[in-house]
């Protein structure tokens, strides 16, 4: 596995999105469109680092019965496909989209059960791929059959082979990874304002509030805290650094995938070697051109560039 970029999607999904003139619970609704895509959260992120025009690979565990919108996926964008297959079917994932606010609701179920010969396999190949200073993104929820600790014991076998770990996760797989020793936490974590509310058992309305529990999650052993707060931005916190970064004016086409895009816009930063400063910039650029684009993609190049330059940054 030659790509210097890899990400495990181990529950990945075909994202099915409705919109909707206006949702309204307990009405029958007439679609104004619909759409499907194959997606899970690292399956989002190496699109859009393909994108960019960075070599990646995937992994993970796919339903055999309609890994056709994957496979078509990965051929159209020069993706390394590594992923598991198994019998059965990948799920879906439902998207409302209310075009009258620009909401999306999701109603997301349940994947494949995988047992632990199939996850064994695929962990090979995730090893496989890892080596010394390779970014490797672990991302998005854990199917049946696998325990929370998941992704901490990936980790740590990741960095005893020198990699570095970008995980982008929630609920018990997340509180799980950092409660680990220190062999077995990620360079970066990616929690978004809920997800961090979860992890610190408390409301962070604020700023300052948010803020508060990065450097917490920090003081861990996390050497970089990204949080991201929807049109607010995102915080980017480090030992040298505590950043705000105010996204660009845009038109929302859909937000489906836009916390996916921004992780690789950060792993993009990361892989180009960029400051804190560059690589927020880069990262909030994916997540709004990814915003005025269907499905997990970026515009051209010069117009994520261009929407870079217009990112703000504050210093904490």
């Amino acid at each position: 596995m030659s790509a210097p970029l890899l990400t495990l999607t181990l529950n990945p999904a075909i994202d099915q999105t409705v919109t909707l003139e206006h949702l309204a619970p307990g009405a029958v609704h007439r679609a104004l469109a619909s759409r499907s895509d194959a997606g899970g959260k690292g399956v989002n992120v190496a699109g859009c680092l393909a994108d960019w025009g960075l070599p990646v690979a995937v992994t993970g565990v796919l339903g055999a019965d309609n890994a056709a919108p994957f496979a078509a996926l990965f051929q159209a964008k020069g993706i390394a496909d590594r992923f598991i297959r198994v019998a059965g079917l990948t799920r879906t994932n439902l998207k409302l989209l209310d075009r009258h606010s620009g909401d999306t609701t999701d109603v997301n179920l349940a994947g494949l059960t995988v047992t632990q010969g199939v996850f064994e396999a695929a962990r090979a190949r995730l090893l496989d791929g890892a080596g010394p200073g390779r970014l490797v993104v672990l991302a998005g929820s854990l199917p049946g059959g696998l325990s929370p600790d998941t992704y901490a014991d990936l980790t740590r076998r990741l960095k005893s082979r020198g990699a570095r770990l970008v995980l982008d996760a929630s609920g018990p797989a997340l509180s799980a990874a950092l409660a680990a020793g220190p062999d077995a936490l990620p360079e970066v974590v990616k929690p978004n304002r809920h997800e961090l509310e979860e992890w610190a058992g408390r409301s962070l309305p604020t700023l300052a509030e948010v803020h508060a529990a990065a450097l917490d999650l920090h003081a861990r052993g996390i050497p970089l805290v990204v949080v991201s707060l929807g049109s607010e931005g995102a915080l980017f916190l480090t030992a040298e650094a505590a950043l705000h970064a105010h996204p660009p004016a845009i038109d929302v086409a859909s937000t489906v995938g836009a916390g996916d895009a921004l992780v690789a816009g950060l792993v993009a930063g990361l892989h180009a070697g960029a400051d804190l400063a560059d690589t927020a910039r880069l990262a909030l650029a994916f997540a709004a051109g990814k915003l005025t684009l269907a499905g997990a993609n970026l515009p051209a190049r010069a117009e994520v560039e261009r929407l870079a330059a217009a990112v703000r940054i504050t210093h904490l």
